[in-house]
């Protein structure tokens, strides 16, 4: 390991992993230019930077746990602003700006302050790297393009021991450089969304900085990492036991064919736990085959006269035995070594939460690289039990839309990341819903003026967007809106835009009272 001392602006010191000092020629260089040095003369190394107050509150004994694999890039910033100012919000769409500085959270708004990296990656990426800017602004570029690609990037309170540098001055982009940083890593239409948004929510023009971005290339986006092998040092797995969570309703064929795919598991699962749902009073189980056949693991039965996905997935949760719990659903099909592979990539790759391929049967596969994703899968998903205590589905967005997302986001704050895995697929039917399902009636379907976006969608985004983004996507909203409706009558729908969007946050704010009664 190799540790770069700065002072934000140059290199003050290089030291060993026993932090003494290394006998170099790079010293008083930009800290970008000397991490292309280091990367070139140390091929494949842990290299740690870190400003000059900082030295003595390294945590140097955690370093093996943060970097327990070659492809992660990992820093911390405890501060509430970081480098790219809270107006990148207006562009982003991810959940990767409102981030937990308590734990380990995904994102790629990497810092300078500490952080560090295996040259491995650099020398790899070499080709398609800049290092001639600043180093934040560096960083950012670089996660923000490999993060899609496989390398896995992290704000990581473990670099540090304490806090007691909150008094440094930050390094802080200007907005001509937020101009930049959007012209170059989104699609060109953005910097003028973007110069809307300053316009319209802060009346600021920015007329100069949007000319200048102009003079930018987007960089190219395809970055390949595949060559870097990971082999994870963190250990997952010790009992390699699974529970399998299914809630169903009306789909007593399509469970039956998921039992029999389960079955067939080369790797078989100890538990399955089945919720049932039949809002029919005095009704009974359809489902005689869960007694009358000889099944090769556990199935544990539960009956409910009340609906609701969210529900019925909490009683599931409640119930959970073994190491892992796969989230599925009734209509589902997998193959016979799915759990036998999906051990093989955990060991590997030291991974938590698994978020599988899962297409209809006419969709056609995007992505093929494994990498962190803001998608979670209530319906295709594996995850360590240990990371699904005191965790629930909120019931807040109960015959809505959004629960899986708003449950992906509680792993993420509770330390969690969700890794998305290309190489296993899961085929979901989409089956017909089954005969004796009733139609919810949503609270605010009597209403006059009815809310948009959905209560539930608006509720997910007030909870973990930023200002900012919450402000960019009403915009781009109301232009799509607009688009497909408003054109027809375009003074009625600039009436009727935000009377729409103050009953969709009237109702969220109902149902989030609601389900904390």
């Amino acid at each position: 390991m190799i540790v770069l001392v700065h002072n934000f602006k140059i290199v003050t010191s290089i030291l060993d992993e026993a932090l003494q000092p290394i006998e170099v020629t790079v010293l008083n260089k930009t800290i970008s230019e000397t991490l292309k040095n280091i990367a070139s003369q140390y091929p494949e190394i842990l290299v740690v930077w870190c400003h000059e107050t900082l030295i003595k509150d390294l945590n140097i004994e955690a370093f093996s746990k943060v970097f327990h694999h070659k492809r992660i890039l990992a820093f911390y910033n405890p501060k509430a602003q970081d480098y790219l100012p809270k107006q990148i919000g207006y562009v982003e769409r991810s959940f990767y700006l409102k981030i937990n500085k308590n734990v380990t959270f995904p994102t790629w708004m990497a810092s300078s302050l500490v952080g560090g990296i295996n040259t491995v990656v650099l020398n790899t990426l070499k080709p398609r790297l800049n290092y001639n800017v600043s180093f934040d602004y560096f960083l950012i570029a670089l996660a923000k393009r490999a993060m899609i690609e496989g390398l896995f990037c992290y704000s990581e309170p473990r670099l540090i021991k304490n806090n007691t540098f909150l008094q440094i001055e930050m390094p802080k982009a200007t907005k001509q450089e937020l101009f930049k940083f959007v012209k170059q890593h989104y699609k060109w239409v953005w910097i003028v969304f973007l110069t809307c948004s300053y316009a319209i929510y802060e009346r600021k023009t920015s007329i100069f900085s949007l000319f200048r971005s102009l003079f930018y290339k987007q960089l190219n986006q395809e970055l390949d990492l595949e060559t870097i092998d990971i082999k994870s040092s963190r250990q997952q797995i010790e009992h390699k036991t699974i529970d399998v969570i299914i809630p169903t309703i009306g789909r007593k064929q399509h469970l039956y064919d998921v039992l029999k795919d389960l079955v067939k598991q080369t790797h078989l699962p100890k538990n399955v736990i089945i919720v049932e749902q039949n809002t029919q009073q005095n009704s009974v189980s359809e489902l005689d085959y869960l007694t009358t056949q000889n099944w090769p693991f556990s199935i544990k039965h539960e009956f409910t006269h009340q609906p609701g996905v969210c529900n019925a997935r909490n009683i599931a949760l409640s119930k959970v035995e073994s190491e892992w719990a796969f989230l599925a659903d009734d209509d589902i099909r997998f193959d016979a070594d799915f759990f036998t592979t999906s051990l093989s990539i955990i060991k590997k790759n030291g991974l938590s939460v698994l978020n599988y391929l899962c297409l209809q049967p006419h969709q056609k596969q995007s992505f093929f690289k494994m990498h962190q994703t803001t998608i979670f899968g209530s319906g295709s998903s594996l995850v360590k039990s240990s990371a699904l205590k005191e965790l629930k589905f909120n019931k807040a967005y109960e015959f809505g839309f959004g629960e899986d997302s708003e449950f992906g986001m509680q792993l993420r704050n509770k330390g969690e990341d969700v890794i998305f895995i290309p190489n296993l697929k899961i085929t979901h039917l989409k089956a017909p819903i089954g005969g004796y399902r009733t139609k919810i009636k949503q609270l605010w379907e009597a209403e006059n003026i009815q809310p948009k976006p959905s209560p539930t969608v608006q509720l997910l985004y007030q909870t973990y967007y930023t200002k900012q983004q919450l402000q960019g996507y009403k915009l781009l909203l109301f232009l799509k809106q607009f688009k497909a409706l408003g054109y027809k009558n375009p003074i009625k729908f600039r009436k009727q835009f935000p009377k729409q969007w103050n009953q969709s946050v009237l109702w969220s704010n109902k149902i989030k009272q609601n389900s904390n009664a």
